[in-house]
């Protein structure tokens, strides 16, 4: 019998294991457009932590006591829907548990044969050919439209999407700065190509941009890729240059806290001319998809584009990998293998 992880009810501030529950799911009769499925990896994001919230969003809330979903590689075992067949791997939302049954409602996509006989890791498609290489390609490339000789700030650079951010610029023949926390995060982003690293738990993050920009010659950034809002945001603000375009992707600083954020070098939006978009990965994704998949795919097979993973093993240690992601516990993608 499957199981399933479950909200058991809603967090105020960083959840604990009290608000999680590890439930058995129905063994239902296949029924018309359903699939049978048996999951081998789970994907843990950030916004989940948003989807815990009784809230109007990008995304649905978690309902209490209902099983969590999410993104997740899984084996087909029985199926009732065209075009799947026992043995294919697909890519769906239908995570936080170890299998069960799934309908269209949790958008199943065979994974590309050719990928797979290429040699390309099936949980590649929860990452870098998934939610955050997408994120990361779309928000550079078409949010910030960033091109060659621009001098990019990104922000938890040694994360999932901000290290795709970081390998994509430089393959476009931009100046890359990335932001994390520690000497080993900061040495794996420049492992990536990032010309500069700030170590934002080594001194304020401005100090470190601005000592990084000093160094490199360039007078200010061109593109800020917002994975963390806060003091990096304050900093990207502060070291603009003219017609400056920020993507805002995310603002984890505040997620389970919700403080306000405090600007001191907002004003410089107006004489600076700074433009500055929050974007959802699926507002454009189906219209740039298979621009995507061929470049990225490239990047890929060209080795100009990797991945670092954090894995965790088991259903057990979902929530415990989920709640890692605000204690910088993951270099690259967080995953839980099962």
């Amino acid at each position: 019998m499957a199981k399933a992880w479950h909200l058991t009810r809603r967090p105020s501030a960083l959840p604990t294991m009290e608000h999680f529950a590890l439930r058995n799911l129905p063994d239902d009769p296949l029924q018309e457009n359903q699939l049978r499925v048996r999951n081998l990896w789970l994907s843990v994001d950030p916004y989940m932590r948003g989807r815990m919230n009784d809230a109007k969003s990008y995304t649905a809330s978690f309902q209490i006591d209902q099983p969590m979903t999410g993104g997740a590689i899984g084996e087909v075992v029985e199926s009732r829907m065209e075009g799947f067949a026992p043995g294919d791997l697909i890519l769906h939302m239908g995570g936080w548990r170890d299998g069960g049954v799934i309908g269209l409602d949790m958008a199943p996509f065979k994974l590309p044969a050719e990928a797979l006989a290429a040699g390309m890791a099936p949980q590649t498609f929860l990452h870098n050919m998934g939610l955050t290489g997408g994120t990361a390609w779309i928000g550079l490339l078409r949010v910030a439209a960033a091109k060659a000789g621009d001098t990019v700030f990104v922000s938890a650079a040694a994360g999932a999407v901000g290290s795709a951010v970081v390998q994509i610029a430089k393959a476009r023949e931009m100046t890359v700065i990335g932001a994390a926390g520690g000497a080993e995060k900061c040495a794996w982003v420049r492992e990536l190509g990032a010309d500069a690293a700030v170590d934002y738990k080594a001194g304020p993050v401005l100090d470190g941009l601005a000592g990084a920009l000093e160094s490199l010659g360039k007078p200010g950034i061109d593109v800020y890729f917002d994975n963390v809002g806060g003091d990096h945001l304050d900093a990207a603000f502060a070291t603009a240059n003219d017609f400056a375009r920020f993507a805002i992707c995310g603002m984890i600083d505040v997620y389970n806290d919700g403080h306000p954020q405090e600007m001191k070098y907002l004003i410089r939006a107006i004489p600076a001319r700074i433009r500055m978009e929050g974007f959802i990965y699926t507002d454009q994704f189906f219209d740039c998809m298979e621009e995507f998949y061929a470049d990225m795919g490239n990047l890929i097979a060209s080795g100009a584009v990797t991945m670092r993973e954090t894995v965790r093993d088991g259903i057990e240690s979902a929530p415990e990998a989920f709640l890692g992601l605000f204690a910088g516990a993951n270099i690259g993608k967080m995953l839980v293998r099962l």
